[in-house]
């Protein structure tokens, strides 16, 4: 019998890893073991150079290089916006006097619908305004009669017809019935000085009013409205598709080959931006201005300027035992799996937020810039040219592509990198809706109703479509009422000796608010359809006469009744 010594045993034993065993390894940090931390903030190191072989046997000097930039020389080539076209309109030189957004968006004030006059407190505004002038220059005394006898408020009368809309709201009434007799029509006044018969030639003219000086203050006045009152003088800055319910316009600027034109197919956000824009493939862009010197070529430039590093608040720290700062918590950030701006953000403040730097660069606003590259020379005196990320065509689903425009084309095209600056304003403010209209289907009826929701008002305010359509229902079957006597009242149904507690009703009526819009056919169609503008009947009790027809209230869906043409969505 042979005796194995103990230490060989145990040495099999744990290389045949009989017995479980937990293996632990100490990193390579400060840890005190008492409550003096002191000495373990110092950070000593007692061997500088194992500490060195440490990390390249780990491996951390290879494969990474820790040079920084130093100096870096941008090439670009940026061309100012020239040209802009709304819609099917001419082509006319792109204004940067205006913000962009006053220019697509720009409609003409509706001071009056087709049944209703609106907007009562510009009229007032534009009526002492030129009561004022009048006072200014001497002619008040003489033509002040004049001007309330033709262009004055009248007392609405709730008898007549014509002012049923007014006198069907409460505070409209007030307002019209305050001002009447008393303060002038500026907006009527101001449409009439386009007429062919000037009110000088008007019976009742003061023969003691100077013309001259009216003509005169007629000029100022006109300037002073065109200031005050950014409006559309004609159809040629129209972008407005009514049909669509959007915008729609192009804009073009010089390139190194031609002309870059740049198309908005559906803009109807309010916030207007490079997103909005797609860039369109056309030979021969948008055409030339009219008496227009040919646009400037493109402005090449390559600046030199130093890199510095991108700093936030809460961003990692580099240096050993320096703490970030906590006022950013990146952990409360809870993006969706489809987040991708959220998810972008946290990679950024968390894996690469120490090697990210700016290069300052200023650009004209209203124009179109090309990045073509980026000479970057780091602390190594290394060199390397950097292109725009994203730059390939674009049947590559690979291609990696954040903040570019669209282009569109089938073919499969080089992506476009281009910058578009557009003279928009960062921050608009907007006022309570004048208007408002929803677009319900009715698939048992097989037809859209547009709800008007909000509605203007003969005053200076909106009401509720609803309770504006109930109003003027009553106000119109007062009239009714007044004019051919009391409507015919039905009795309660009876059987015998007694009395039917209910009553059946076997249809209700619409709200005036609800206006229909029926399927048609698009002309050379057998399957596309459109939606038309209908409308339904004015039922009053009592009322000999033909029901009238029900007319929309919203400059939105009274598109074409002007002119009386069919309206399409």
């Amino acid at each position: 019998m042979s005796i194995i010594p103990q230490q060989a045993v145990l040495k099999e034993i744990i290389a045949a890893r009989v017995f479980p065993m937990t293996l632990a390894w100490s990193r390579l940090e400060g840890r005190p073991r008492t409550n003096n931390f002191d000495r373990a903030l110092k950070a000593e190191v007692r061997d500088a150079l194992w500490m060195l072989c440490k990390q390249w046997q780990m491996g951390e000097f290879r494969g990474e290089d820790a040079g920084s930039p130093v100096t870096a020389k941008l090439c670009t080539s940026t061309a100012e916006l020239t040209k802009y076209k709304p819609d099917a309109q001419v082509v006319q030189a792109f204004d940067r006097n205006v913000p962009f957004e006053a220019k697509v968006e720009q409609r003409a004030f509706p001071f009056a619908t087709i049944e209703q006059e609106i907007s009562l407190d510009l009229r007032l505004i534009m009526g002492r305004r030129w009561m004022q002038m009048l006072k200014k220059n001497g002619q008040f005394a003489i033509t002040k009669q004049f001007f309330l006898d033709n262009y004055g408020f009248k007392k609405p009368d709730p008898s007549r017809s014509s002012d049923a809309v007014i006198c069907a709201h409460p505070e409209a009434w007030q307002q019209y019935a305050a001002v009447a007799n008393r303060m002038m029509d500026g907006a009527k006044f101001f449409f009439d000085l386009a007429a062919p018969t000037h009110y000088f030639d008007r019976a009742g003219f003061p023969a003691a009013a100077d013309r001259g000086i009216l003509s005169t203050m007629e000029s100022e006045f006109k300037k002073w409205y065109a200031e005050l009152f950014y409006q559309p003088l004609d159809k040629a800055n129209d972008a407005w598709i009514s049909s669509k319910l959007e915008y729609q316009f192009d804009i073009a600027a010089a390139a190194e080959t031609g002309e870059k034109t740049l198309h908005a197919e559906a803009y109807y956000q309010g916030h207007l931006d490079w997103y909005n824009l797609d860039v369109e493939r056309t030979e021969n862009g948008l055409g030339d201005l009219p008496d227009n010197p040919p646009p400037p070529t493109p402005d090449k430039k390559v600046i030199t300027v130093i890199p510095a590093p991108v700093m936030f608040e809460g961003m990692p720290n580099t240096r050993w035992w320096a703490f970030e700062d906590g006022r950013t918590n990146f952990s409360y950030i809870k993006p969706d799996p489809t987040d991708l701006a959220k998810l972008l953000l946290i990679e950024f403040g968390l894996i690469y937020a120490n090697d990210w730097y700016l290069l300052p660069y200023k650009l004209p606003v209203g124009s179109l810039t090309k990045i073509k590259g980026l000479a970057l020379t780091n602390s190594f005196g290394e060199n390397f040219w950097i292109e725009p990320a994203g730059k390939g065509d674009d049947a590559d689903w690979t291609r990696w592509n954040m903040f570019s425009m669209k282009i569109d084309s089938k073919d499969p095209l080089p992506a476009d990198t281009d910058l578009l600056l557009l003279p928009t304003v960062a921050k608009i403010q907007e006022g309570k809706p004048m208007e408002e209209v929803l677009l319900i289907r009715d698939e048992m009826a097989n037809m859209v109703w547009g709800v008007e929701t909000i509605v203007p008002l003969p005053g200076s305010w909106s009401r509720s479509g609803f309770e504006a359509a109930g109003e003027l229902h009553a106000q119109w079957q007062k009239i009714v009422t007044d004019t051919f006597g009391q409507p015919v009242v039905e009795l309660p149904v009876k059987d015998g000796n007694e009395e039917a507690k209910i009553r059946y009703e076997i249809m209700n009526t619409i709200p005036e608010n609800w206006i229909p819009f029926l399927p048609v056919h698009v002309p050379g169609s057998n399957r596309e359809i459109q939606l038309q503008r209908a409308a339904l009947p004015r039922i009053l009790d009592g009322n000999p006469n033909n029901p009238d027809k029900i007319r929309p209230r919203t400059t939105l869906l009274q598109e074409g009744r002007a002119e009386n043409k069919p309206y399409f969505v």
